[in-house]
C-alpha cells in the first residue's frame, strides 16, 4: 500500500518520538513535531490506523504498528544514506543535507538505495553520528552517553549529535567539535554547569551545558 510524502513524515515524526521504549505518543506531541494543529493529526492518524501503520487509542495516545515501525526506519535509511553520499562524495557539510535528505527519502526505488548503500561502502552511521537501518530495518544505535554526564579529568571521543539545526552545527564546526575529536573536561562551573573544554589536546573552549547535552560521546 503506497503512502503519501506527508503520511511517511508522519509516520517518521511519531517513530522519533517514542523513542526506544516504544511508548505511546500524544496527539499534542505529533503536533508540535510537525507544526500542525491537533485536528490535523487526529484526521491523520485516523488514516493511518486504518490502513494498519499505527495503533491509535482515543485519549491514550498512537502507537507504532511493526508495518509503521518497518517504514519509519526504511525512511531513516534512505533519508541517512543520502546524508553520507551528499557529505562523502558531493562535499556538502553536515549542516547543509538535512533538507535535500528530506526530499529524496520518499523515493521509492530499493535497488537504487541498496546500491547506494554498496557504493558508500555500507556505512553504519551518518555524517551526524546518526546509526543507518540496514536493509532489514536493523539498527546498531550508539550508547547514548553525553558530553554533559562527565566529570572534571575525564576524557572522550565526539561520535553524534542530538541536535541537527544548521545554526547548531555551524557553531560546533567554529568549535572544531566535529566527530571524532578528542574533548577532555578541565572545569565545570557550578553557577550554570557550562564546561572548560580541552579540544582535541590542543585549544580551551567553554561551552554550555545546553550543548553538551547534544553531544554524543565514548569516553576514553
Amino acid at each position: 500500500m503506497s503512502l503519501s510524502s506527508t503520511e511517511e513524515n508522519y509516520l517518521k515524526a511519531i517513530y522519533k518520538l517514542s523513542g526506544k521504549e516504544e511508548v505511546s505518543v500524544s496527539t499534542n506531541a505529533i503536533a508540535s513535531s510537525m507544526s500542525t494543529s491537533a485536528a490535523s493529526v487526529t484526521d491523520m492518524l485516523k488514516r493511518l490506523a486504518e490502513k494498519g501503520f499505527v495503533l491509535h487509542e482515543k485519549y491514550k495516545g498512537t502507537k507504532m504498528s511493526a508495518k509503521g515501525r518497518k517504514c519509519a526506519l526504511l525512511l531513516l535509511r534512505k533519508h541517512r544514506l543520502w546524508e553520507t553520499f551528499m557529505v562523502d562524495k558531493l562535499n556538502f557539510t553536515w549542516d547543509e543535507v538535512h533538507d535535500v535528505a528530506e526530499q529524496l527519502e520518499h523515493i521509492q526505488s530499493e535497488k537504487l538505495f541498496n546500491s547506494l548503500e554498496e557504493f558508500l561502502g555500507f556505512p553504519k552511521f551518518d555524517p551526524h553520528g546518526d546509526p543507518i537501518p540496514d536493509r532489514d530495518g536493523n539498527i546498531e544505535p550508539h550508547k547514548q552517553q553525553f558530553l554533559s554526564e562527565l566529570s572534571i579529568g575525564q576524557s572522550a571521543v565526539i561520535v553524534g549529535v542530538k541536535e541537527h539545526s544548521s545554526p547548531f552545527l555551524q557553531y560546533l564546526e567554529q568549535l572544531t567539535l566535529i566527530l571524532g575529536t578528542p574533548v577532555e573536561i578541565i572545569s565545570i562551573f557550578e553557577y550554570d554547569q557550562s564546561l572548560l573544554l580541552k579540544i582535541n589536546n590542543q585549544s580551551e573552549s567553554t561551552i554550555t551545558n545546553k550543548v553538551a547535552q547534544n553531544l554524543f560521546i565514548k569516553p576514553i
